[in-house]
């Protein structure tokens, strides 16, 4: 289980060296996610992606959820109601519908998720819009005390965040 710390760095040259000392620190690229304002130089840098920048999670969550109980109550009802063979009801159909309403739900949510920012980092837009950079770097639960001590030591311009608790298994 990993945890995600947030920092937020004023400039690029910190951002690359803050990159370096993580790297040193035996935190693999893949858990170091950088996030700028459009445009800005993110040049050696891990810029985050949309899994990290974007609400596209959540929303199809969201959507698996809605999608799939949709489906179910319009399988119970083409259940009852049209019976594709026979006269009794086709139970089956539920089940059915319940699994193709869920997908279409996720898919569809997931595109507009997509295209929105993720709630997770609003908090730190207004400083990011003006020129900091952010910092997500996931750690073991084990190093969490050890690499927020180094980046407080060997970076001091550096403004620690937080912690969240929770972080998802994939973005």
């Amino acid at each position: 289980m990993r945890r995600r710390i947030y920092w937020l760095i004023p400039d690029l040259a910190s951002a690359r060296r803050t990159m370096d000392d993580l790297l040193l620190a035996r935190i693999a690229e893949p858990h170091i996610h950088f996030v700028a304002r459009d445009g800005a130089d993110m040049d050696g840098l891990h810029a985050a992606n949309l899994l990290q920048t974007s609400d596209i999670v959540r929303a199809a969550q969201a959507g698996l959820v809605a999608g799939g109980a949709v489906g179910a109550i319009a399988g119970a009802v083409v259940a009852v109601f049209l019976p594709v063979i026979g006269e009794t009801p086709q139970w089956g159909m539920v089940g059915v519908l319940a699994v193709v309403g869920a997908g279409f739900g996720a898919w569809s949510s997931s595109m507009i998720g997509i295209s929105t920012p993720s709630n997770r980092l609003q908090r730190f837009m207004t400083a990011v819009e003006q020129g900091q950079y952010l910092l997500m770097v996931d750690v073991p639960r084990s190093r969490v005390d050890e690499i927020e001590a180094k980046l407080q030591a060997l970076h001091p311009e550096a403004h620690l965040e937080g912690i969240e608790p929770n972080i998802p298994a994939f973005p």
